[in-house]
């Protein structure tokens, strides 16, 4: 008789439990988890975005504010110098917190030497880590120490990363921050209000900083009250300008103008003069007639000139005399012997007047 019984047949399925089976014991579950979810880049200390961090930790601990969790976005609060008052008209009411450019950068021993002598304000000094001192370095660490710019130590990664790709640090980079414009009939309105007879350059198309910085200072060297930039198509307050500028756009309003026609036709509305500069201009410049007037000059472009409504809108175009064959004059140059003339003229005008007075 065949056995039915299960329990006795060979290969039968028990399903009854037996307690724990032989095996691992559950020895790599945990391998098998893996090694948890990967740190944040900035949580990770050997990453660039947490050496960043890191900086950045060190920035706010030493004054500085945050923005963007970036050490190079840094901002100390202080905008561009106010104006500490002179014979120019400059003022730190006709500022204004229109920043159309980002930080600014100023990399190299040189010139971050020059800056700081220039008094160009900063809201960073980045050192590279373990720097090659000399008496520069020296320097550049005490007027900073001396001015309460904040000091931060960096990788030379990140400091070639701040400086730009064709840009040669030498260790040091200095950031500088965005300008604050003033505006150009506000301009206008304080200088009148403080009792100066109005002496402003409106810039036409240049675009090299260096030549904004010569006319800057020349401005200021010579009575002007403030340089008028173009938003568009014009060179603004760069670090380059303020380094060849010597100080004195710390002292000097400049004023942007949305569109350079029209703030000229609405000069002109005020009573101001717009002469503009050309060589071929029908009035010369020895001996300018309306040098005693509220006066704003043009200077255009060196390759082409003033532009042609700008051209149209001034009242003369007024012409340096320069000896034959030679070519045309630099056009921080060529404002700066014509804002010479004018304070010439205004000069003996007042001493003139003085003497009548003293005639009566």
């Amino acid at each position: 008789m065949k056995n039915t019984d299960r329990k006795a047949r060979t290969g039968a399925v028990r399903k009854g439990s037996r307690g724990a089976q032989v095996g691992s014991g559950g020895q790599g579950r945990q391998a098998l988890e893996g090694k948890k979810p990967t740190p944040k880049a900035e949580d990770r200390p050997y990453h660039p975005a947490g050496k960043r961090k890191l900086a950045q930790d060190r920035f706010v601990a030493a004054g500085g504010g945050r923005n963007n969790n970036r050490p190079d976005a840094a901002k100390s609060g202080k905008g561009a110098p106010r104006s500490t008052g002179n014979s120019g008209g400059g003022g730190a009411s006709t500022r204004r917190a229109k920043q159309i450019d980002e930080h600014e950068v100023v990399t190299g021993r040189n010139s971050v030497v020059e800056a700081l002598r220039a008094k160009i304000p900063a809201t960073a000094l980045y050192v590279a880590t373990r720097i090659e001192m000399d008496e520069r370095v020296k320097e550049v660490l005490k007027m900073a120490t001396t001015r309460n710019i904040p000091i931060l130590e960096v990788m030379r990664p990140e400091l070639d990363r701040l400086a730009g790709r064709d840009a040669v640090h030498q260790g040091l980079a200095l950031k500088v921050p965005a300008y604050e414009y003033a505006h150009p009939i506000e301009l206008l309105d304080l200088t009148i209000s403080r009792g100066h007879k109005p002496l402003f350059v409106a810039l036409d198309g240049i675009t090299d900083p260096r030549n904004l910085g010569a006319i800057i200072r020349s401005t200021a060297a010579f009575g002007g009250h403030g340089v008028i930039v173009p938003q568009r198509r014009s060179v603004g307050v760069t670090a380059s300008a303020w380094k060849t500028s010597a100080g004195a756009a710390a002292h000097l309003p400049v004023a942007m103008a949305s569109n350079l026609t029209a703030t000229l036709k609405a000069l002109k509305e005020r009573g101001v003069f717009v002469l503009g500069l050309d060589g071929d201009g029908d009035v010369s410049l020895p001996g300018l007639a309306l040098a005693d007037r509220p006066v704003v000059i043009v200077v255009g472009s060196e390759g082409k000139g003033l532009s042609r409504l700008v051209a149209e809108t001034c009242d003369a175009i007024v012409s340096i005399p320069i000896s034959a064959g030679t070519e045309s004059l630099n056009a921080g140059i060529a404002a700066s012997v014509t804002l010479y003339e004018i304070s010439r003229l205004r000069g003996e005008a007042k001493a003139a007047k003085a003497a009548s007075k003293l005639a009566k």
